[in-house]
């Protein structure tokens, strides 16, 4: 093992008191280092900034120096953010006359030997201490690196005083909002903004959660921000090229888990297939046949077993490293790797985050996610610069789309069914440029028609038309409900277009809807109306009250699902319960037969209760006024239709052409 890697394995495998090395002491507690053990420090290592580092770093100190103390950093994947924060230990000032210590917090060993390795590097002359597992730090040290987990384990965060800290920094801090962070948090004064609590630095590249839990809850600006795109072009990070490769697995019936992107078992048995692996491969020989260092990202163990079977039987020296690979081995098989040794690493989870691979030059993702941030965190490995690497091709094996996935277009705006082939960031950003100038004509066109003359309040450019006899057939149309109960398992009804509503039992129900902002770009509103209970009222709701705001679709379903949950009994909520397969009452049947001819009512035999709640839902919320618009704007449409069509005729009676003369 080369002298880079072993030395770690040594600090964290062979430690013994009567065996410690000078540069041990930063990691052990004051009581566990012997006296003898003192040496003369290193020199400190000299780092040379980027422009956007120092960049990022003065935007940090103007926030603090404005009065803000719960900043976040978002900075792409290879961008050196544990640079950045360990500079800031330096740079940021005390508040206080005793506050000199600098906490570090983060959820993964990795993440811990990483920045108590650079700042060990970076200041020889400060105590550097570990506090995570059988590691226990004393308390005082100048800076302590700590795990999440091991601080709040029991006693052992007591030890520390807040009133001696001026700075606690996150690294990968979209976790912050979990609730060991929380916790950590609150012992050090942080739980909100106060003068006399620690400055607090979160840096992540992918600053947003997928669960529908706000960031904000911990960190109140994001100071500097600067994604991949940016930094390809700046040529900080290495070029990259898309290859997308439709699998046809059926995920359709895939659930998710607690964090909102597809349950890991459930997702192996829909990819990890004989089927599937062998196209993975195949595509991979195709395409990347010729890159040295492929990593690949699996659904769980099984898979990553399966498909590393399946590249070996191939020809291929592929082989791969579980969360339950010892560490000996793990790491003698990275440092393989990165040598060169064999071309294909398959992993599942243990690549994601604080892993410095640059010599990666091409990203199988043979999984697919749901979530935006593990999608640019599987990317994002082999992004980083290094010596005879052109470039980092992503081959993302894309499976059914109608369940909310994401894929590498999704990152560029464009759609999810959008095939790419070695396609690089500029024509990514060609074909994005390109569907903006369309939407932005479609806009257009939809304005003008608004403004014309004939068009009446009511019409609106973005619905589509959908013929229906009667409003009945439009209450029984589920198709507009099919896109979000894909991503959800509760009873949501379309009431309207990008308008949806999930009622609870006692009439209280929260609404998504699609927001138009000022610059014309779009976000999802949450909100809940809540039944006034008790009578005498003048209104049965009260106002309106805003839940969540998110930049997608999904994420404002999830951030709505989380809240239902935990307010409404699932038992009314979910569209998977046994009430709703019942026929339909007596009630609902009388309601709805009103909208119907004498000659076709309904019976409660001919109508499930669950499907008549839906319709229901519809009617109260506007379905009649919505079939009027429908029928309005589909004449419209066919008067608009048939001048396009008489002016089409009056341009080819006017071009000159060989041949009989049209009549």
């Amino acid at each position: 093992m080369p002298p880079t890697s072993r030395g770690w394995f040594e600090v964290s495998q062979k430690w013994r008191p009567i065996q410690v090395f000078h540069r041990l002491q930063r990691f052990a507690t004051t009581s566990e280092i012997p006296q003898s053990a003192s040496a003369t420090p290193s020199l400190p290592t000299v780092v040379r900034l980027r422009q956007y580092q120092e960049e990022c770093i003065r935007a940090v100190l103007s926030h603090l120096d404005q009065g803000h103390k719960r900043l976040g950093i978002s900075l792409a994947t290879g961008s050196g953010k544990t640079v950045i924060f360990t500079q800031l230990i330096d740079r940021i000032k005390p508040h206080t006359d005793i506050a000199h210590q600098t906490l570090i917090l983060a959820h993964r060993q990795e993440l811990v030997e990483q920045a108590a390795r650079h700042c060990t590097n970076a200041y020889p002359t400060k105590s550097v201490e570990i506090e995570m597992g059988a590691m226990h730090a004393s308390g005082a040290a100048d800076i302590t690196v700590a795990s999440v987990r091991s601080i709040i384990s029991g006693e052992r965060m007591k030890k520390f005083n807040p009133k001696r800290f001026k700075l606690v920094l996150v690294d990968e801090a979209h976790h912050i909002v979990a609730a060991g962070y929380m916790k950590t948090l609150a012992y050090f004064g942080l739980s909100k903004p106060q003068p006399s609590s620690p400055a607090l630095v979160g840096v992540s590249a992918t600053m947003s959660r997928f669960d529908g839990l706000r960031l904000g809850a911990a960190i109140d600006h994001i100071v500097y921000h600067k994604d991949y795109i940016d930094m390809i072009g700046d040529n900080w990070l290495s070029d990259v090229i898309f290859t997308t490769v439709q699998s046809k697995a059926d995920i359709s019936t895939v659930k998710r888990g607690p964090n909102g992107d597809f349950q890991p078992k459930g997702l192996s048995r829909a990819v990890n297939t004989a089927e599937i692996n062998e196209l993975t491969v195949r595509s991979w020989f195709v395409k990347a046949k010729e890159r040295k260092s492929t990593l690949a990202f699996c659904a769980d163990l099984a898979h990553v077993a399966d498909l590393t079977k399946t590249f070996r039987e191939s020809g291929v020296d592929a082989r791969s490293v579980t969360g339950g690979t010892p560490k000996s081995e793990r790491s003698a098989r990275l440092d393989a790797f990165k040598r060169g040794e064999f071309p294909v690493l398959v992993n599942c989870g243990v690549f994601t985050e604080g892993t410095d691979i640059p010599n990666i030059d091409c990203v199988l993702l043979a999984r697919p996610t749901r979530s935006r941030n593990l999608l640019v965190q599987m990317i994002g490995r082999g992004m980083r610069l290094h010596p005879g690497k052109k470039d980092c091709h992503i081959i993302d094996m894309v499976a059914s789309l109608e369940t909310g996935i994401v894929t590498t277009p999704t990152l560029f705006g464009l759609d999810p069914s959008e095939l790419v082939d070695e396609a690089n960031i500029g024509h990514m950003k060609l074909l994005q440029d390109r569907k903006g100038a369309e939407e932005a004509e479609d806009k257009e066109a939809a304005e003008n028609l608004k403004a014309s003359p004939s068009a009446g309040h009511f019409f609106s450019g973005e619905v589509t038309f959908t013929d229906y006899d009667n409003i009945f057939d439009l209450i029984q149309d589920t198709s507009w409900e099919q896109h979000i109960r894909a991503i959800s398992m509760h009873a949501w009804v379309c009431v309207a277009e990008d308008r949806y509503v999930l009622y609870n039992s006692d009439g209280s129900h929260l609404k998504i809807e699609k927001n138009i902002n000022y610059d014309l770009s779009e976000d999802y509103i949450v909100t809940e109306t809540v039944a006034i209970k008790g009578e005498g009222t003048r209104a049965p709701f009260r106002k309106p009250r805003q839940i969540s705001k998110a930049p997608t679709f999904s994420d404002a379903v999830h951030a709505a699902d989380t809240y239902a949950q935990k307010r409404y009994p699932r038992q009314f909520i979910s569209r998977t319960q046994a009430w709703r397969k019942k026929p339909a009452s007596e009630g609902q049947i009388m309601l709805l037969n009103k909208l119907r001819p004498q000659d076709s009512q309904l019976t409660t035999d001919s109508l499930m209760k669950g499907a008549a709640a839906d319709m229901i839902t519809k009617i109260k919320h506007g379905a009649r006024g919505r079939f009027a618009n429908i029928e309005a704007g589909r004449r419209r449409q066919d008067k608009e239709k048939l001048m396009i069509q008489q002016n089409e005729a009056l341009k080819q009676r006017e071009q000159v052409s060989v041949g009989p003369l049209l009549g």
